[in-house]
This record gives C-alpha cells, structure tokens and sequence, in this order.
C-alpha cells in the first residue's frame, strides 16, 4: 500500500447499527479500502457486509478489538470465516498466526500494550517501538496497526519510531478526525490510516452535509498527504524485450525519483537496470518466460505493489500477450496503478514520486 485511507464503519470502537446501508454512501464517496469491528452486529451481519464490500471491488479490513484471549482467537477465526482481505488489530500474534495461516488474510497486530475499551495504547516510544519491531520480524505478520493518537505521548515521534523500527507497512488508527494529523500520518512514513467516529459526527470540512461528502473530503487530503509521505514506494518494472530499450531511457530520465524506492524487476530487466543503475534498490524475479510475470501477479494479488510500470510491445507474440492480459486484469481488480508507456509512467511519476510543497489543513 503507498498511502490509504481505510474507511471504518465504526462508532466508538463498535460497528454501527445500519453498516450495510452505510457502506453504500461510502462506496458513492469513493473509497475502495473498508472495514469494521468485531464487534457491534452478529456474525451473520457481518458476513454480509463483508461480501457488500467485496461485491464491489472493494478491500475488506476486520479489526479486533476484543482484549481478552478467547475473545480475540474467535475474532481471528471469525475473520477466516468472513474471508476478509485484512485482519486489523489484536496483540496475540504468535496465538493468532496459526489459526490463519493456510488463509490470504494479510494481518497487521497492534504492537506495544492495549487496554480499556476504547483501546488506549500504553508504554513509552522506545517500547512500543521494540514491540513492533519483534512483531514484525514475525513470517505471519504481514504489517502493524498503530493506535497513536490513542498514545499520551509525543504522538509524530512515536510514529516515526515504529515506521523505521519495522520493515513492514504501519496502519494509523484511531482518532484521526483533521488534515493536520492524515499528514502527519504521511509524514511519518505509514502505509494508510483508519477513519470512522470522525466522519459520521462530520468533523471535516466539506462541500456537503453527509456520508459522502465526508469521504470525498478525506480522499482529498489522502491525496494531498501522499505528496508528503517519506514512504518508499513498491514498484514493478518490466518491459518486452522490444521495449527494454525504451525503459532504460525512462528510467534514466527518472533515476533521481527512483532513488530510494523498492523496485520488483522480472530477471532480465532487473539485470539490466542494475548494471546500468547500480544504486537503485532492485529486486529480481524469475525471467518473464521462466515465472516473474506471475509472480509479479501474485504481489499484486495480496497488495504487496504500489504500480507496475510494464513497457509492453504492442507486436509482442501471442504467449507475451496472453501474460500481460493476466497482470492487467490483476491490476484493475485490486486498483493498482499501471502504465505501459513512457508517458503513463511520466504521469505516475509525477503524481506520486514529485515532492510537493505542504498544503495547509
């Protein structure tokens, strides 16, 4: 994820009464990434919204917040039952991996000590920050949900502690209800935040009354914070051997922006922009023929890239055809970005890569 805004249909760390007609003036106001408690409705509730959610394109979060055991072990099982995209939240991660592990749910546990209802996370910034660095170290974890502003303390520094302790994407949640705290978020390098109480009591400002302007303001400033985020970037690189040519120019061009981004390169073009750009941070795949297309698609699949830049030869051969066929549908399945020439790539360049001043809330 570069930077998301998730949406959750909560009040007051529950999920509100009337989630399923809600989700409908979500999806209206734009948002893809949305989630609820375990908590609130009964499960048959919840499986209903949870299929709303995916039934129109969206991506699914739960987040637990049950504080005792069982309770927290029947969410993560509840979780796998909803067949959810992302199990939020929860501080039993070495309890909880088994219990999804044979399930794509992406899970990001709450590091440092929750308590209380609403959760309050407690410890200082160097614990917390320990904390989450041995969560992620853990294979079954897949990235941290990060109440801070739920924290006493120095809130900005205890972001950025976390984000540079673990080598996996932070979700912010909790008590985000102004611009100035999203880009505080962004500035800190977190991966997305969790909005919910803030919207439905229509804290920020608007250009409507309700549900929907309120998310369309959010995806506003969402993309203002992008600008401002220090978050590396997940980029797929790859070009038919036709237009390699082509992208060794691109990337040349932009090798500046490139700097400091991860880059995920099928063998052959990974090979080839490293000899030539040796302090880019590549990662290589297998050759297109022998695998990478899939398993560029498969990053795809559990939202593990930002963009896929594909420089694609418009007389490539059928068996070419048939793998950038699949990876384009992967890509507008789970709305990730791609561009198949110099000029789309110039665009994402721009708007993603290209520091821009800071906006004032």
């Amino acid at each position: 994820m570069a930077f998301h805004f998730i949406f959750m249909l909560t009040e007051n760390d529950r999920t509100i009464p009337d989630a399923r007609d809600r989700l409908e003036q979500v999806l209206a106001g734009g948002a893809r990434h949305i989630g609820f408690k375990d908590v609130g409705l009964p499960f048959e509730d919840l499986k209903a919204l949870a299929d709303g959610i995916r039934a129109a394109g969206g991506r699914s979060y739960l987040e637990v917040v049950s504080l005792d055991r069982d309770s927290e072990l029947a969410s993560a099982r509840a979780a796998v039952e909803l067949d959810v995209d992302c199990l939020l939240g929860g501080t039993r991660a070495a309890q909880v991996a088994p219990l999804i592990r044979d399930h794509p749910i992406r899970y990001f546990p709450f590091p440092g000590e929750i308590v209380g209802h609403p959760s309050v996370l407690t410890g200082s910034v160097a614990k917390i920050a320990d904390s989450a660095r041995r969560l992620s170290e853990l294979e079954s974890v897949h990235g941290l949900d990060l109440l801070a502003y739920r924290h006493e303390g120095d809130v900005p520094a205890l972001m950025a502690a976390v984000c540079q302790a673990a080598d996996k994407p932070v979700v912010v949640a909790g008590s985000i209800d102004r611009e100035e705290r999203v880009q505080a978020v962004a500035q800190a390098g977190a991966a997305g935040f969790t909005v919910g109480t803030a919207a439905f009591a229509e804290d920020f400002p608007a250009e409507g009354a309700g549900l929907t302007a309120q998310v369309q303001s959010i995806l506003a400033m969402t993309g203002r914070a992008m600008a401002l985020s220090t978050l590396p970037r997940r980029i797929a690189i790859v070009a038919h051997n036709a237009r390699k040519t082509h992208l060794l120019a691109w990337v040349g061009r932009h090798a500046k922006a490139l700097t400091g981004q991860r880059l995920i390169c099928t063998g052959g073009t990974g090979a080839l922009l490293q000899q030539a750009h040796p302090d880019l941070r590549i990662r290589r795949l297998q050759r297109g023929t022998r695998g990478g297309d899939q398993q560029l698609g498969a990053l795809i699949a559990t939202g593990e890239l930002d963009a896929v830049i594909f420089f694609v030869d418009p007389d490539a051969q059928h068996a070419q055809d048939v793998d950038f066929r699949a990876l384009t549908r992967l890509a507008i399945l789970h709305d990730t970005p791609i561009a198949c020439s110099p000029a789309a790539a110039d665009l994402f360049v721009g708007a993603s890569l290209t520091p821009r001043p800071k906006t004032s809330p």
